[in-house]
């Protein structure tokens, strides 16, 4: 089934035909079983008359043609959309030809046809799929008018009254497009969901890559700190002990210099860095500067407010710098200045039970007829400012800050209070945690450093 996707986050193998070919032969070689059992039964206990040469001449078409695909083709192949939809319509082709021997749609078995429609709404695209439906109507409708009888024993004739043919062909039609539809929409979704979930992980997985780069470096600064200042140390005392002598004066002043570049690149290299204990949480304000970075320099203003509630404590909490917190904050605010005209505001809040952010832009909101949809991904019908958004951003957001025991909500207008409710009228995402899911011990950074394991 062909949907959106996002050639950045996705990889490639998630676009290849979903399709196995043993799947689809495994079917047949059932349906083919079913197929003869009826027959036989049909014509050796039920005596019924019908014409059991063609029948099994008509079976063994669908055997033969199973038995070459198995030849010459591995099981294991998975099949493209137009190959498997020229499976499915050599079965509707033959299962009509055993229809029309046996009493078209006088025949209960006519219900068969919903099998290979509904295969193909799970399996194919829409386009496939309709088009599938539409051969398969005209096959029923066919059958509706031309078969040869099904005959007992003494010769009379199995037919259904003509208002009952009419209402079974017509159920025939409904159950298939019914059918057919949902089995549709619930793979869509589920595809929909799995690529979402993946390309979530993927996101989740390169933050973490960051993480642990950031802490090896972080680790190698820390570690270093101390040997390079005694470099410097004792360079410096050498410089001034070899006053008389430039050449080596000038010598110990250079490994001194090199000692203080060693000890900068460190700085700068390991200035994210998060091995160190200390670096494992973070107040709450680094936390969101941290996430909101990125996006400082992109001509949106971006302010930051802090308050206590409930007769909490004055203390801003410290946060746990996972990376799922700081990716799923960097997307909130990410889609903030994305869809801002000037302003973006990161309100902290905390009592003594919870800790709530609010991110809120001055932008126009969220599409109302979306906005109970939000977190869901691959909305289609999210546009704001000219951009076709589907909203896979606030999904990965969503999922990963539910990760930390966030809830998350998302909401239009002027929260109450404001001194310029206007500026602060456009979209608001709002993630509340439990203090204890999400606030880090503060003894948490004192003892040794651990080590970095590869």
């Amino acid at each position: 089934m062909t949907t959106g996707t996002t050639d950045t986050l996705l990889p490639p193998e998630s676009g290849v035909p979903q399709v196995r070919l043993s799947t689809l032969v495994n079917l047949r070689w059932l349906a083919i079983l079913g197929q003869s059992t009826t027959v036989l039964f049909a014509s050796l206990f039920l005596d019924l008359q019908f014409e059991l040469g063609l029948c099994a001449m008509v079976i063994g078409t669908g055997a033969v043609a199973n038995l070459m695909i198995e030849a010459f083709r591995p099981g294991n192949a998975r099949l493209s959309e137009r190959s498997s939809m020229t499976f499915l319509l050599f079965d509707l082709v033959q299962l009509t030809a055993l229809l029309f021997l046996t009493g078209g749609l006088n025949n209960p078995f006519a219900l068969l046809y919903l099998a290979p429609v509904t295969i193909s709404a799970t399996a194919l695209s829409l386009r496939a799929t309709m088009t599938l439906g539409a051969i398969a109507i005209a096959l029923i409708t066919m059958l509706a008018g031309y078969h040869l009888p099904l005959r007992l024993s003494d010769g009379q004739i199995l037919a259904l009254p003509q208002l009952q043919l009419v209402g079974f062909w017509i159920a025939l039609l409904i159950g298939m497009i019914f059918l057919a539809g949902f089995a549709f929409r619930l793979t869509l979704e589920t595809e929909r969901m799995s690529n979402a979930l993946l390309a979530t992980q993927t996101a989740l997985a390169r933050e973490q890559k960051l993480h642990d780069l950031g802490g090896v470096v972080a680790a190698t600064a820390h570690e270093l700190g101390t040997p390079l200042a005694t470099i410097k140390l004792v360079s410096g005392e050498l410089a001034d002990e070899l006053a008389g002598s430039p050449d080596l004066r000038a010598d110990a002043e250079l490994i001194r210099s090199q000692a203080d570049r060693c000890r900068d690149i460190l700085r700068s290299m390991g200035r994210a860095g998060k091995s160190d204990r200390q670096t494992h949480s973070a107040p709450m304000e680094e936390l969101l500067r941290e996430a909101a970075d990125p996006h400082a320099d992109r001509g949106i203003e971006i302010h930051f407010s802090w308050d206590a509630l409930d007769g909490a404590s004055a203390r801003m909490p410290a946060m746990e710098r996972r990376p799922e917190t700081i990716h799923g904050l960097r997307n909130l605010i990410q889609n903030a200045v994305d869809f801002a005209e000037a302003e973006v505001w990161i309100d902290g809040r905390w009592s003594q039970e919870s800790l709530v952010l609010r991110i809120i832009d001055d932008g126009p909101g969220y599409p109302p007829e979306v906005l109970n949809r939000l977190g869901d991904p691959f909305l289609r019908s999210r546009r704001r400012k000219g951009y076709m958004g589907m909203g896979l951003g606030l999904f990965i957001a969503k999922t990963l800050l539910e990760r930390t025991g966030a809830t998350l909500s998302f909401a239009n207008g002027a929260l109450p209070g404001r001194t310029r409710p206007r500026h602060r009228s456009g979209a608001i995402a709002e993630a509340a945690w439990p203090r204890h899911t999400i606030e880090s011990d503060p003894k948490g950074g004192l003892g040794e450093n651990t080590q970095i394991l590869s």
